[in-house]
């Protein structure tokens, strides 16, 4: 048999029991990785837990030949993220790649969000894409190897209605990776984000009351969660030594590299600014370049391809 793109990588996938998150366990087990199959089993606002969800990725996994363990815990609780990576250790050795995939919605509009709305939405995605990462640290530091890969969001990188905790955690999680990349790098420690466009049921609630929204839903529906997978497998590969840093965004058969923010136009002036001198002189040069209050479809407004 010809050895798989990340073959006898271990790799822990976060909520990987749908979606996303199994199409990325079931690519890498296909390309000779082991996979620890993470996921509570909850419900998409985070109710609930069915361990089953993971075990049957897991049987697909080994149905093709693959090796696969599961794990039902929470990457929200500190202790059940070590527990989760210490498995990996256990079990195969070594840990060479974290997916912080987990994720849930509650999804509201600002001014009707709730507390536990907010608070829950972030502490999956963001306080436990810092737990796992953190606890596969201590092994990638001794090993001088390893990869993240975490999902973040166009709703967090361009915007969204009605998502302010999801948007926040997502664009959070984008600054959380490239601290990482920066602080890891003399471990020979890479970590990157992926955007995606596909399919799934962390979107599958969005309305479709108007022509609009049946439009997007309709070009949502194309976009495979499938066609994910094949950038992560190589993220988490040797092959990807040479990226760190990076957002990427993946768009059915489209890949993008995303922007950073970066300073676009500067003015300055010898006797420093008064509030007036800036209504009267930066402002009005500054608004040609000001961003508007797009939405991730008003960026993205073509057909996948």
């Amino acid at each position: 048999m010809t050895p798989g793109f990340v073959q006898d990588k271990v790799v822990l996938v976060t909520g990987a029991g749908g979606g996303i998150g199994r199409e990325f366990a079931l690519a890498l087990g296909r390309e000779g990785a082991k996979v620890v199959v993470n996921d509570l089993g909850a419900s998409l606002d985070g109710v609930g837990r069915d361990s089953e969800r993971a075990q049957s990725v897991v049987d697909e996994i080994k149905a093709a030949g693959g090796e696969a363990i599961a794990n039902g815990e929470s990457v929200a609780d500190w202790d059940a993220a070590a527990r989760m990576v210490q498995l990996a250790v256990d079990t195969y050795g070594r840990i060479d790649c974290v997916i912080n995939n987990a994720g849930i919605l509650r999804d509201r509009f600002f001014f009707n969000m709730t507390k536990d709305d907010w608070h829950q939405v972030i502490d999956v995605h963001l306080h436990g894409a810092f737990y796992v990462s953190r606890a596969a640290a201590t092994f990638f530091k001794a090993q001088q190897s390893g990869s993240y890969v975490h999902m973040v969001s166009t709703s967090g990188l361009i915007g969204n209605l009605a998502q302010a905790n999801y948007s926040a955690a997502k664009l959070g999680i984008a600054a959380l990776s490239k601290s990482i990349a920066m602080d890891m790098a003399k471990f020979n420690v890479r970590s990157n984000c992926i955007s995606p466009f596909a399919w799934s049921r962390m979107i599958s609630s969005i309305p479709t009351e108007t022509p609009e929204q049946q439009a997007r839903v309709e070009r949502l529906q194309k976009m495979a969660s499938s066609k994910i997978a094949p950038l992560a497998v190589y993220l988490a590969s040797d092959q990807g030594a040479g990226v760190s840093g990076q957002l990427f965004a993946v768009r059915a058969n489209e890949i993008f590299l995303m922007s950073q923010s970066r300073p676009i136009q500067a003015m300055h002036t010898d006797q420093g600014w008064t509030p007036e001198s800036i209504a009267n002189r930066v402002m009005p040069a500054f608004k040609p370049s000001f961003y508007q209050l797009d939405r991730s479809q008003d960026v993205f407004d073509w057909d996948p391809v």
